[in-house]
């Protein structure tokens, strides 16, 4: 059997279910979502990037604490810090359902400067900074993980595989291209899955053994066992030469002085699962649309996984008239409650929730947010339209890339993004 076969089954192993409730009855969840999503641009000026809205009527956020509450862990603590008040309102609107007198609960942490006057200075600081928090729960293991992909994932698996390997620290991994790859630490692993070298956002990032086109890269998912984790965060904040990061610093150092393993992330036959960085405008489109496909690799439709949300009590859409010049009808597209489309064409298009389409409008290939409302006989391609836009009567957006840069962000890709800000409605008082 050669190292390649062995690696395979040992992914097959790890793929397998097991019994993990008391482990998780153990366990602490924290949740780092307190970025600033830059590269989203104006879909985070006035919003977190975990809070920014996904597939119809979901946040960002909702996949990783979905993942936790499917997963069996339901001690969940979510560390705030960018512009958080539409993602705390979200959390206390969506994730009030716990039963904190069963030890139940989604805690909200925002950054509260406890050890010093700086805010979070990297993601290790934002953990170490609570310390005090997390040992008052006294937890066993500690899950860490980022609020900001799109994702299904049973961390219970993750978990005990972590325990069974005896291991300090777990990464979950996932094979990306090498050209994906350099924007993600990347890892190269011995053939128990023992992580050998590790190298944050590498110029040339080394190939998978016995696979020369992908790369072993970090999903920002770690499971450490308490001890371990308290000990490193408390060397790395002595370290004044540190970035105090988990990919610059805490794992490199954790794979000299302890056994940090990989967790492949594979499907059910073996295969990369389904995960999505939607750091940027057109990763955020491109996951989006992708829920258009007849089958999409993300099935928000399976009833042994929900996603759960907070949503509004929105009447269900409407499509209005069926002249022949005037049909409102979408197809192969997802089109949220309270959505009215009024004798106008959606195609391969996301519509979130009470959003308004008139007559004669014809929207390809975009992805609306929640409350636009699209006048009559307007043209919109591959756009992205933000959360409470109006877009008057006859406007074209999408069809002149050039005239659209004058006023709006056009992406590399010709992705076109519009706010009210760009379209001068509630210039500082955009909703979030």
């Amino acid at each position: 059997m050669t190292k390649q076969d062995e690696q395979k089954k040992l992914y097959k192993y790890y793929m397998e279910p097991h019994m993990v409730s008391d482990l998780t009855r153990r366990t602490l969840v924290l949740v780092l979502a307190g970025g600033e999503g830059s590269r989203l641009k104006n879909l985070t000026k006035w919003r977190a990037k975990p809070a920014v809205p996904f597939g119809g009527k979901y946040r960002i956020i909702d996949f990783a604490l979905s993942n936790c509450i499917n997963s069996g862990m339901r001690r969940i603590g979510v560390l705030t810090q960018y512009k958080s008040h539409s993602l705390i309102r979200h959390l206390q609107r969506a994730w009030g359902f716990m039963r904190p007198e069963i030890g139940e609960f989604v805690e909200i942490i925002p950054a509260q400067q406890r050890l010093k006057p700086e805010w979070y200075e990297g993601t290790a600081d934002a953990i170490y900074q609570n310390l005090d928090i997390i040992y008052r729960h006294d937890p066993e293991y500690v899950v860490i993980l980022g609020g900001d992909h799109i994702y299904t994932m049973d961390y219970g698996k993750m978990l005990q595989a972590h325990v069974e390997a005896g291991a300090d620290l777990t990464v979950g991994c996932i094979e990306a291209s090498l050209e994906e790859a350099k924007g993600f630490g990347v890892m190269s692993v011995d053939e128990n899955l023992e992580i050998t070298r590790f190298t944050e956002k590498p110029a040339n990032p080394e190939p998978m053994p016995g696979n020369p086109d992908v790369a072993l890269a970090s999903m920002g998912i770690y499971v450490f066992s308490m001890g371990y984790l308290a000990r490193i965060l408390m060397e790395d904040a002595e370290d004044e030469s540190s970035d105090h990061d988990f990919g610059k610093n805490i794992i490199p150092a954790s794979i000299e002085n302890s056994k940090a393993i990989a967790y492949p992330f594979l499907d059910e036959h073996g295969e990369p699962a389904y995960w999505r960085d939607v750091g940027t405008l057109y990763s955020y489109w491109k996951a989006n649309i992708e829920l258009c496909d007849i089958e999409p690799e993300l099935n928000l439709y399976r009833r042994d996984w929900p996603i759960w949300t907070y949503q509004s009590q929105s009447p269900p859409a409407k499509f209005a008239f069926d002249d022949e010049m005037r049909r409102g009808q979408a197809i192969d597209s997802l089109v949220a409650g309270g959505c009215i489309i009024s004798g106008a064409k959606v195609k391969h298009s996301v519509i979130f929730f009470n959003t308004h389409v008139e007559t004669g409008t014809y929207i390809k290939d975009s992805v609306i947010l929640p409350k636009v409302g699209i006048g009559k006989n307007c043209t919109i391609k591959k756009a992205v339209i933000d959360k409470g836009t109006y877009i008057p009567d006859g406007m074209e957006i999408g069809v002149d890339l050039e005239k659209d840069r004058e006023r709006f962000l056009v992406t590399d890709e010709g992705i076109v993004l519009v706010t009210p800000g760009m379209m001068n409605q509630r210039l500082h008082f955009e909703r979030d």
